[in-house]
């Protein structure tokens, strides 16, 4: 069912109106759809799906989406959500915003494709000067890659080039990609990399990631001595933890870190994927911290609903990649940096300037939590409400709490994801466009619903 046919209430911003389930979901339409992807479909998905039923004790199907405007997602069968998930946080501006859409509309026209790394398009190379400026010093260079795990992948390779050194530090609970070098540094659950593990980068050790004071010390007492082995040449960290809970850590934590990383003659590696674009409430939540990486990764909200990243450094740093006559080492794809992505990239990114949405992100986001201690304090079995911009994670205690109160939002018309190391975090990403009040409205039917509220019960 067209998004048309879920009408706008009146006086609502466009993209902003409240829920609307006609039927509850996933409603008939989903299920058929659901059924011919399962047919079709990777098992992987479905087993998935499968797990966390029997966990929940409730079906898993999912919703099929059929439209999306601004923070509100139509689904197949014509039932209006609010998303707070948007797109696992990439919507940064929510869905089709109008100056991308011009931007991708504009670009359709002109070129779909060029030569990758042979013959680029014009507005490739604005990008990477962009996407390169964004980078706390000047003269950084950039690599353009199609997702966050390409990303990750270049970082990983200059640093490899820039040390000679293959080890690596990542942190339990950090997601990184699932491409073969990033899954080697994935933290977020072991059983994704021990599939692979024998085709695996084998120079890699984890650490637990910090969440307390009390943690840090011990933590980087760790890290000095895996650095002081000699063989490390990444130390590869989230600023905010992001699927593994929107941890955000002790304030000395990154600092300390990076000067032991420098110490070692390591590289610094800061996957702003997730935090990075005013999703933590500043363009980099590394240099909110203090802390200049030497290389950061940015992908996610880069594209505006476009498949994009890139991997940032110094100078100095890329200028590893220059090698001698019949040395080429290169990084690149078909794809990587695609005129079309290109184009919605650079909107993207004047629009996150231009409407101040870094600071609004920050503004909100901190409101937002506030409302959500507030509201949820003494509920019984929530634990911390934290996070940082509008990035938020609410503690469940359970997976089973977090599959049960997931999916009651869902029928309540709100679109969510889970993190944290068992999936026991309601995490909350939505468009740095999102309206205040829609926010609020879902503070209250979270409590309800956790408070058993008649007003906040299940559609039937």
């Amino acid at each position: 069912m067209p998004p048309s046919d879920s009408p706008r209430p009146q006086g609502a911003e466009p993209g902003q109106s409240a829920p609307l389930i006609r039927c509850r979901p996933p409603g008939p339409m989903s299920l058929a759809f659901s059924a011919r992807l399962e047919a079709a479909e990777s098992p992987a998905f479905g087993a998935r799906r499968k797990s966390r039923a029997e966990v929940a004790g409730a079906a898993m199907a999912p919703i099929v989406y059929a439209g999306g405007e601004g923070s509100n997602v139509i689904d197949v069968d014509g039932n209006r959500y609010v998303d707070l998930a948007a797109g696992f946080g990439a919507l940064l501006l929510g869905h089709a915003p109008a100056k991308v859409a011009r931007a991708l509309a504009v670009q359709a026209d002109r070129l779909w494709m060029a030569l990758g790394d042979m013959y680029p398009s014009d507005v490739k190379v604005m990008l990477v000067e962009k996407v390169a400026a964004l980078y706390p010093e000047k003269g950084a260079r950039a690599l353009l890659g199609q997702s966050g795990s390409d990303a990750i992948a270049a970082a990983l390779k200059t640093a490899k080039l820039a040390t000679r050194k293959p080890g690596v530090i990542a942190f339990e609970g950090a997601y990184h990609g699932l491409g073969y070098g990033p899954l080697a540094a994935c933290g977020l659950k072991a059983s994704w990399r021990e599939a692979f593990a024998d085709q695996l980068n084998p120079h890699v050790s984890f650490l637990p990631y910090p969440r307390a004071p009390r943690d840090l010390d011990q933590v980087l007492s760790r890290a000095a001595k895996a650095l002081d082995e000699g063989n490390v040449g990444a130390v590869l960290v989230e600023p905010i933890l992001g699927r593994g809970g929107c941890v955000v850590p002790p304030p000395a934590f990154l600092g300390e870190l990076a000067a032991l990383t420098k110490k070692a003659e390591a590289l610094l590696v800061a996957d702003e994927i997730w935090t990075g674009l005013g999703r933590g409430g500043d363009w980099l939540a590394s240099a909110a911290m203090g802390v200049l990486p030497d290389l950061v990764c940015f992908g996610k909200g880069l594209g505006g609903g476009l498949p994009i990243s890139a991997c940032v450094g110094s100078d100095a740093i890329m200028q590893s990649w220059r090698r001698e006559a019949g040395e080429e080492v290169v990084h690149t794809a078909t794809f990587h940096g695609a005129p079309l992505a290109c184009a919605t990239a650079i909107a993207t990114l004047d629009v996150v300037v231009e409407d101040g949405l870094a600071a609004r992100s920050r503004a909100v986001g901190d409101g937002a939590r506030q409302a959500l201690k507030s509201a949820l304090g003494a509920v019984p079995g929530v634990g911390e409400v934290r996070g940082l911009g509008l990035m938020i994670g609410i503690e469940l205690g359970a997976p089973s709490v977090a599959l049960t109160v997931q999916r009651a939002l869902l029928e309540a018309g709100y679109i969510v994801t889970l993190g944290g190391l068992a999936g026991e975090v309601l995490i909350i990403t939505p468009a740095l466009t999102i309206s205040a009040s829609l926010l609020d409205d879902f503070i209250a039917v979270l409590r309800g619903l956790l408070e058993g509220a008649p007003s906040a019960r299940r559609p039937s």
